[in-house]
């Protein structure tokens, strides 16, 4: 485009002072007569520029086309999804307080962390696959003389296993299973039973690089907390 522009007000200023000397001629009368200039409509007004003078207006012109389409590109761009963490409850609550003059509305949301820490153990048969297995496996159980049992008909994770008891430290859940195993019971296990998390994390979903700077802003008050793709 440079070249283009360079070249087009090369080659008109470069005809403009052929045909004011007489090079190109005239379309009617003497082509070579001295005063032909007089008889053109403002005549006093034509100039020739300079080649130098030609270059700088044709990159002048450049470098406007190139900041016209700069400012077109520069818009702010999409971001799919970002997430915002690690807060205390306490911290999250704050920050929340200060998204509110984004209004990011169902764009914005909030979930806890999970736990990293055991907090029970859990002694317990294996999901039977359904209610009528469940059944079967308390009637044995009943059969070896063990009655403390709670079929989980509600956990969404252990839907139709068998609790045999929640203890506080893995020592304990160790001495239950070891008693039961001299009851007969070989098909019980122990599970760690992590805590709920203690903490939070926000995501950000369909938010543009504006949006996003804003909330870098904004994290930037919280310095134990960093900003990360949403998993």
């Amino acid at each position: 485009m440079l070249k283009f522009i360079f070249w087009s007000l090369l080659a008109v200023n470069g005809a403009l002072f052929a045909y004011g000397q007489g090079y190109l001629g005239h379309f009617s009368g003497n082509e070579r007569e001295p005063a032909r200039l007089k008889n053109q409509l403002n005549a006093d007004k034509l100039t020739v520029i300079p080649a130098g003078k030609a270059t700088a207006a044709a990159s002048a012109a450049a470098s406007a086309a190139a900041s016209a389409a700069a400012s077109t590109q520069a818009g702010p761009q999409a971001v799919a999804c970002v997430e915002v963490g690690n807060f205390v409850l306490a911290e999250a609550r704050r920050f929340e307080k200060l998204l509110e003059p984004l209004d990011l509305g169902d764009r914005q949301s909030r979930h806890n962390l999970p736990g990293t820490e055991a907090s029970s153990y859990i002694v317990f048969i294996p999901p039977q696959g359904s209610k009528e297995g469940a059944n079967k496996k308390a009637a044995e159980l009943r059969a070896l003389g063990v009655t403390n049992y709670f079929v989980m008909a509600d956990s969404q994770t252990m839907r139709w296993a068998i609790s045999l008891g929640v203890f506080k430290t893995e020592g304990a859940a160790q001495n239950q299973l070891a008693a039961l195993v001299k009851q007969g019971v070989h098909s019980a296990r122990i599970e760690p039973r992590m805590s709920g998390g203690k903490l939070l994390a926000f995501q950000f979903r369909d938010i543009d690089t504006d949006i996003k700077a804003r909330l870098d802003q904004l994290r930037d008050g919280f310095p134990n907390t960093e900003t990360r793709a949403c998993k």
